[in-house]
């Protein structure tokens, strides 16, 4: 603690004159409370998943949370479009406790995203498939056109932000030239596939293995045909109708609407592509020029490989199809330079420099060299004997305990225990914390954020008074009339960030003590000119 201290006296003093990382935007959580709208919609599209009880695919609104800071006088922010996992099927469905956009983990990102300054749309996209289908090549059909409908869903929440930033004066306050797509799990999937399946083409070229994705759709086995089509399917953006032939689609009727156009003119196109779990449908896909990658994977992960192998769905565990993962999509991300954005993060970021250090003892520890953008986390076997994949999953025990699982071994928490012995919220939280710890730098500069960026002025450019300083119990902060205060935050002698004001716009501002305890504080004043730090005592 001595020495955290140290170093936070020495900004006191403004010896060191750039805003490192502490009370930044985007660096640091400098947002105390977050704002939660909920049950939006972003689209309607044709959804399966009641199709053993209609006979045919529906409209199904698409919905999101909307995350924001609270009292942010942004007025563009960077979007986050976070995917939830559960195998494209509904949470319980699924056989597990996650598997919607209320996730725990997924509420916990969102708010620590908002809290850094970032605006969050948590989407729910269209589920439904067969995973108990007969064979192999029926398996890999029915998810594979479930994974296409999430990339088109995917695709549809990042146009519909581009309408409204156009068509409804930007009602949601998003900068829609900086956008990431951030896939949690299977989400993952749709995420890393959404950053490079651009050509509908690469259904049918796949390399890893060639053919993957064919299968014989029209009885003719000397044929194969690609597992889903833009006539049918909708094209691979959600922009186009697609309808069944008039000989149906088993086990879809004739004429049967698949795919309805959203938002269409807008671009799908994002920024950066976050992966924590998943994989990618194959390697082939991932090219030059496609966005940076940001990969959290445990080496040992059971149902999404590491590297190049089938995947097992967790449901039956049943194998399904080869896909690519972590280590091998940032290896070649890396190798074509696509992560060349990440260079320098520590030298920009020392105090981040903690989490690459991690992820390269991470990478030790899997035997291979560290790859940027790559964090792997190093998981030993659990007390059942079982391999674990998503050790920053949770959920309430009390619910989860009253609801027995479909395989008779208990509750659906005693059987999710199985593959995460240790569930806490603690541990996922703690997890949390390194996810974003490692994001946070590669992600400004992946977005070339500018806010870390504005000028540190003095008393000779802007006058500031601060009285009375020391202070019993409050201090007025006055500036010269024409440069009105924007914003304001306090931060403690270890630099927590402990009151934020925001809209301000006026000259004279009282600051409340609020009960901190006696001390040393630093106030930072925003000004359309940059920014004042001012030191305050609280006696």
């Amino acid at each position: 603690m001595k020495k955290i201290n140290t170093l936070f006296i020495g900004i006191l003093s403004l010896m060191l004159i750039p805003l490192t990382s502490w009370g930044q935007r985007y660096l640091t959580e400098t947002f105390p409370e977050v704002q939660v709208t909920s049950d939006l919609t972003y689209g309607v599209n044709a959804t399966i998943l009641l199709l053993p009880v209609v006979g045919q695919a529906i409209p199904e609104a698409l919905k999101f949370d909307f995350y924001e800071p609270k009292n942010d006088d942004e007025t563009e922010r960077p979007l986050v479009i976070l995917i939830h996992t559960g195998n494209f099927l509904p949470i319980q469905l699924n056989q597990s406790t996650t598997g919607a956009r209320t996730d725990s983990v997924n509420v916990e990102i969102a708010h620590r995203l908002a809290k850094l300054g970032y605006c969050v749309a948590a989407i729910d996209y269209r589920l439904g498939w067969n995973p108990t289908a007969e064979t192999q090549p029926e398996r890999a059909l029915g998810l594979i056109q479930a994974a296409y409908r999430g990339i088109q869903d995917t695709r549809t929440a990042i146009r519909y932000f581009k309408k409204d930033y156009v068509e409804n004066e930007n009602s949601y306050g998003v900068d829609t030239s900086r956008i990431v797509v951030w896939g949690i799990g299977t989400g993952g999937y749709v995420s890393l596939a959404a950053a490079t399946f651009d050509r509908f083409i690469e259904v049918a070229t796949t390399t890893t293995p060639a053919g993957k994705f064919l299968t014989d759709l029209d009885g003719n086995p000397a044929t194969l045909e690609p597992m889903v089509a833009p006539p049918y399917n909708g094209d691979i953006y959600g922009t186009s109708v697609g309808v069944t032939p008039p000989t149906g689609l088993p086990p879809l009727p004739a004429n049967d609407t698949l795919c309805y156009p959203n938002h269409v003119g807008y671009s799908s196109a994002f920024q950066l592509c976050v992966n924590m779990g998943g994989a990618l449908a194959d390697i082939s896909w991932l090219e030059d020029g496609d966005v940076p990658m940001i990969t959290y994977q445990v080496p040992t992960d059971p149902y999404a490989p590491y590297e190049s192998a089938v995947l097992i769905v967790p449901t039956t565990g049943d194998p399904i199809v080869e896909v690519q993962g972590g280590h091998q999509v940032a290896t070649k991300a890396n190798d074509l330079g696509n992560n060349d954005v990440f260079s320098g993060v520590d030298d920009a970021f020392p105090d981040f420099k903690v989490y690459t250090d991690g992820a390269k003892a991470g990478s030790a520890s899997a035997n291979h060299d560290y790859e940027e953008g790559l964090y792997p986390f190093i998981r030993a076997k659990n007390i059942y004997g079982q391999e674990e994949g998503d050790p920053w999953t949770w959920w309430d025990p009390a619910v989860w305990s009253a609801i027995a699982h479909p395989s008779g071994l208990g509750s659906f928490h005693q059987v999710g225990l199985f593959n995460n012995a240790d569930m806490s919220a603690t541990k996922g939280r703690l997890y949390v914390d390194t996810i974003m710890g490692y994001f946070a730098p590669r992600a400004y500069l992946a977005l070339n954020l500018t806010v870390g960026t504005e000028e540190l002025l003095n008393d000779n450019q802007i006058q500031v008074n601060v009285s009375p300083n020391p202070a019993p119990d409050f201090v007025l902060v006055e500036s010269p009339a024409e440069h009105p205060i924007q914003s304001l935050q306090v931060y403690d002698f270890n630099g927590r960030l402990v009151q934020n004001l925001q809209n301000i716009r006026n000259n004279l501002v009282r600051v409340d003590r609020n009960g901190v305890p006696p001390g040393l504080y630093l106030v930072k004043l925003k000004f359309e000119e940059g920014v004042i730090a001012k030191k305050v005592v609280f006696k």
